[in-house]
Order: C-alpha cells, then sequence, then structure tokens
C-alpha cells in the first residue's frame, strides 16, 4: 500500500470519506492494482454501491416469512375444534370463512312503521315473535296439563301411563321462559344471503334498524328482562346488544360499561343514534374496568349481562386488523380465560340474590365458555359462599330451530354453530341464577 504514497491518495481511500470508487477508476489510481481485487482490498467499495451509510445488513426478522394471524387462527381452531366438533367441524370451518348473515333489529324508537313493510317485501321476517308466541303457547298448554295431572292424580289409582306422562313432563326442557315480544330482528331463510340495504334516519334523526349477528340477540332474551329491573352490561361496546335491552322497554335502570375508551365512543354513538334523549338519561355510561364492579356497585342489579371479550373466531379466520392471534398479542391471548373468569365472578357479584347473569361469547371454544362458568361456579361456593343455579336453556333449541343451527352436545349453556345455510354466530351463552 506504499505504492499510493502522497496526501491526495490516502484522502481517497479513507473509509467514509466521500462517495465509493468505481472500480474501473481504481486501478488508475493505484498503478499496478489487479482490477479484480479492487474490492477486496478497498473497503466499502462495491460495484454499483452508493455511500456505505445508505446500505445495512438485511436483518433475519425483516426477511423472515411473516405468518398473518388469520392463518395463526385457522390453524389452532383447526387442532382444536375439530377435537372438539368431531365430524361437525369442516362443515362450521366452510361457514367462518363465507360471508356472515345478518338480522335487521327493528329500533321501536323510530317512527319507522314502514320499515317491517319493506323488509317483508324483500323476504325477510321476523324469527323473535313466532318464538314467543311459541312460548306462550307452551306456557298455557303446561299450565293446562298439571291442573289435569292434579285432578287426575288426586286419587289412589294413577296409572302407569299417567306416571310415564308425568316424568317425561318433568324431564322434558322447560318452555316456561318468557320472550320479549317487543324485540323484532328479521332475518332472511336459510339460504338466503341477501344483504339488508342501510338504515335510514327518521324525522328526528333516529335511525329505523341496527344490523347485527341475529345469533347475538339471544343472550338478551335468556336474561328475560322484566319490567322495572336494574340491569347492567358489564361489556356494553360497540352497543347492539345495549340497544336491545333497550327495545324491551322494560330496563327501569341500565347501566352500561366497558374499560375501553374508544370503544365506549361507539358505545355513545350507537345510542345517539337510536334512542331518543328521555331514554338515554335511564343509561348510564361508564368506562370501569368490569372486574372491580362490584367494589362500585355490588349486589345491586335484578338482571346481568357479561359479554365478554373472546377470540372473536370469525373475525380472527377473517380479518388482519385488531386479531388476536397476531403474535404481538400471543400474551393477551392466553390469559383470556382467567379476565373472562374474573369478568363473570364480577358480574355475579353485581347481581342481587335471586337476580340473573347470563355469560356469553363468540367463540367456539370450550375453554372459554363451559370451563370458565364451571371454574365461576366453583369459586363463587368456596370462596363466596354463593350457590348458584345454572338455567336449562334447552328450549331455545326448538324455539329458534328454524333459524339458528345449535350444538347438542353443550352441558352447560347453549351454543350457536355458524352454518353455510345459516351462518350466523359463533355465540355461547349461558344463564345464570345467584340464589
Amino acid at each position: 500500500m506504499a505504492a499510493l504514497g502522497g496526501r491526495g491518495r490516502a484522502v481517497l481511500l479513507r473509509r467514509g470519506a466521500g462517495p465509493a470508487l468505481a472500480p474501473a477508476l481504481v486501478p488508475a489510481l493505484v498503478p499496478g492494482l489487479v482490477p479484480a481485487l479492487a474490492p477486496a482490498l478497498v473497503p466499502g467499495l462495491v460495484p454499483g454501491a452508493g455511500p456505505r451509510r445508505h446500505r445495512h445488513k438485511e436483518k433475519w426478522a425483516a426477511t423472515a416469512p411473516r405468518v398473518p394471524p388469520t392463518r395463526l387462527a385457522l390453524h389452532y381452531f383447526d387442532s382444536s375444534y375439530s377435537l372438539h366438533l368431531g365430524a361437525l367441524w369442516p362443515s362450521v370451518r366452510a361457514a367462518l370463512l363465507c360471508e356472515q348473515k345478518y338480522g335487521a333489529l327493528l329500533n321501536s324508537f323510530a317512527a319507522a312503521d314502514h320499515v317491517p313493510q319493506e323488509l317483508q317485501l324483500l323476504n325477510a321476517a321476523d324469527f323473535v315473535s313466532p318464538a314467543s308466541q311459541k312460548a306462550q303457547q307452551a306456557q298455557q298448554g303446561a299450565a293446562v296439563g298439571e291442573a289435569r295431572g292434579c285432578q287426575e292424580g288426586s286419587g289412589e289409582g294413577r296409572t302407569a301411563m299417567q306416571e310415564g306422562m308425568v316424568t317425561q313432563a318433568e324431564m322434558s326442557p322447560p318452555l316456561c321462559t318468557s320472550i320479549s315480544s317487543k324485540i323484532k330482528c328479521y332475518t332472511f331463510p336459510r339460504g338466503d344471503v341477501t344483504r339488508f340495504p342501510p338504515a335510514r334516519p327518521d324525522a328526528l334523526g333516529l335511525l329505523d334498524y341496527y344490523l347485527l349477528d341475529a345469533a347475538s340477540l339471544l343472550p338478551v332474551l335468556a336474561l328475560n328482562v322484566q319490567p322495572d329491573d336494574f340491569v347492567l352490561d358489564l361489556c356494553a361496546a360497540p352497543g347492539g346488544k345495549t340497544l336491545a335491552l333497550l327495545q324491551t322497554g322494560c330496563c327501569g335502570h341500565l347501566a352500561a360499561n366497558d374499560i375501553s375508551v374508544s370503544r365506549t365512543k361507539r358505545l355513545y354513538q350507537v345510542l345517539h343514534s337510536y334512542v331518543p334523549r328521555e331514554v338515554r338519561d335511564t343509561v348510564s355510561v361508564t368506562s370501569y374496568d368490569g372486574r372491580d364492579w362490584d367494589q362500585v356497585e355490588g349486589g345491586t342489579f335484578h338482571k346481568v349481562l357479561v359479554d365478554v371479550p373472546c377470540t372473536t373466531d370469525r373475525h380472527s379466520a377473517m380479518e388482519e386488523d385488531n386479531n388476536i392471534f397476531h403474535k404481538r398479542r400471543t400474551k393477551e391471548r392466553q390469559m383470556l380465560p382467567l379476565l373472562q373468569l374474573q369478568l363473570l365472578m364480577a358480574g355475579i357479584l353485581a347481581a342481587r340474590p335471586g337476580g340473573a347473569v347470563v355469560y356469553s361469547t363468540c367463540s367456539l371454544s370450550p375453554l372459554q365458555n363451559q370451563c370458565v362458568v364451571q371454574r365461576a361456579l366453583e369459586i363463587a361456593e368456596a370462596q363466596f359462599s354463593i350457590s348458584i343455579h345454572v338455567e336449562d336453556l334447552r328450549h331455545f333449541r326448538t324455539l329458534f330451530q328454524d333459524t339458528f343451527c345449535f350444538s347438542w352436545d353443550c352441558q352447560l349453556g347453549e351454543l350457536v354453530l355458524p352454518h353455510l345455510t345459516a351462518n350466523f354466530g359463533p355465540t355461547y351463552f349461558c344463564k345464570l341464577r345467584r340464589l
């Protein structure tokens, strides 16, 4: 390198001093230097390269293949739900990956008497009213049968057939729970994937219906709100179930809570778009951590809805944005069952003795559904000396079998399965009674 000599040449070869040299110029500046050896002997000399400061080494994290969260979700679902659902999983999986069906929840606060007729012209029908009528007929039939049974059984001679009939009646799912006739939700028939037109405002600016997964109404119907009930919606945002609770017209007071401030803003938007001011005044919207609700208003409410955060299976299988199967949210996903258990316990403690709690998710996972409920029953008894009765909701399968596809293997609560001809859900719900 002594052959380089001279101050100017040394400056040219100094690392980082000026632009990289073109290989063709180096032999002219350095006599006797073989052109092929120029890049090796002159640091920073790369054919066609710019300044060294503009180059960087590729990181493995940047070059490694990125697995989208939807694929991670499907992989998890395939390994878990194929064991849980067995032969049903392929059809459920196909439905999850197809377009979801919606229902149009009519807004009774809007001046929209023409809307039912317009929806009927589209071949949509209200699925709640027929179920309400079936429940009323079943109640009347049960009352008549009980009266006849008392009369016939008053003598000593009850036949074996009569005893069998009584036993059958005692074992059959109870149809005593009434279904609110004030809630009206229109859906298209099985196999019909027609989309509803956008909702329109009335003269006062209130929208005429709210589009939602029709299966998400089942937890609200199971809660069976009665006149002047104090109701708590512990995880209320974005507001579909809160709006459905108000449609019953029975809430003496409704507390709508959600820990997320941004989602609470969406809840406010729904209330302002669908509910008049005088009704909104009966609703208190808060952003407390639902796990601590018993410290705010414990043992207060007649009815509590606990619609917990979950893996939102359909969203996780279809959408990249805000997907809980993203790698950076792994810990959050793993902690979901614990969070759900804490929220359900807070809901139980918020209910007064004799009050009802409905727990719900939009997941197929037994770990987030039945296991959470079972563990909550154990904790309520062991740590708080609270006895809980799990109410039988099997009659929902009969009342809504024309609209939804139910799982028949659910031991605690009810589970709506997505199906290609009835692509609602998944929705799990279980009703608890605090004794």
